[in-house]
């Protein structure tokens, strides 16, 4: 705290508790001659308020410190700290910009658009936890809307865009087709340029959420929950191997023996295989 603050928690430590100067003073940190010593009064800032009220209209993405040096070209001369201080009294302090990440006119309306088959949609994301030692897991998640399927959950140190393409290429290989969506949001490895080029390549168009709208991935995000309660919390990983062996066998059996409540209670494999069954019959 400043002097001034501490000068008046002394004050009011004696008026509730009754103690002495010296005791109060001993409790809070105060010197005494500090906490005797007169204040100075400042004079009257309002013209240099409205000074620095001008700047920042006149320069709304200053901060201080550019607002001080303008001050100085303007023939004012004070103190960088005062003028910090009467910049955050008055409500000057510049806020955060919040990047939008633009998108391309051609986006499919989010709300429409529903998985009707099988690889129709993919939602993909990543999910983040650590070893015992302390040193970060990232995992990319891929899961198809429509069987509920968890397509791929491979985890690493970490996962930029070129390996997460690769993920993306070996799946297709393995199913032998690409999706005609793929939902995502807006993070850097899936705004990447070797994302869309894959997207174009393969025919799949990307299905971008809001920024800040995890709740427009949904099917990725119970996922993502259900990976968290019965898998991250549950177990420790000792070094990277040991997660991708367990990760690898927790995937198997999600997709092989856990029943799914919006499934019937059947098992995504299983839901996927009855449909092609059903739709080939």
């Amino acid at each position: 705290m400043s002097p001034a603050r501490r000068r008046q928690a002394v004050v009011m430590l004696r008026d509730r508790l009754s103690v002495s100067e010296r005791r109060a003073c001993r409790f809070i940190g105060q010197h005494r001659s500090t906490q005797r010593r007169e204040p100075v009064v400042a004079g009257d800032d309002q013209a240099l308020r409205a000074e620095l009220r001008q700047i920042a209209g006149e320069r709304p993405r200053w901060g201080y410190r550019r607002a001080h040096h303008e001050l100085g070209l303007r023939g004012w001369t004070v103190n960088r700290k005062r003028v910090q201080r009467l910049w955050r009294e008055e409500g000057l302090r510049v806020p955060r910009r919040v990047r939008k990440r633009p998108r391309s006119a051609d986006q499919p309306d989010r709300s429409a658009l529903r998985a009707g088959a099988p690889d129709e949609v993919w939602a993909i994301d990543f999910q983040h936890d650590m070893t015992a030692d302390g040193r970060p897991l990232r995992l990319v998640n891929v899961v198809d809307e429509f069987t509920r399927e968890a397509l791929i959950m491979r985890v690493g140190r970490s996962m930029s865009a070129d390996e997460t393409v690769a993920e993306l290429e070996r799946l297709v290989a393995q199913r032998g087709r690409a999706p005609k969506f793929l939902r995502c949001d807006n993070g850097p490895e899936l705004t990447s340029h070797a994302l869309g080029d894959w997207c174009r390549f393969a025919r799949a168009e990307t299905a971008f959420i809001e920024p800040g709208a995890p709740w427009q991935n949904p099917f990725v995000e119970s996922f993502h929950a259900r990976v968290r309660d019965e898998l991250l919390n549950m177990q420790q990983f000792a070094c990277l191997a040991e997660a991708e062996v367990l990760i690898g066998d927790w995937r198997e059996d999600y997709n092989t023996r856990r029943p799914h409540s919006s499934l019937g209670m059947r098992a995504p494999a299983a839901f996927a295989t009855h449909w092609t069954a059903a739709q080939a019959a």
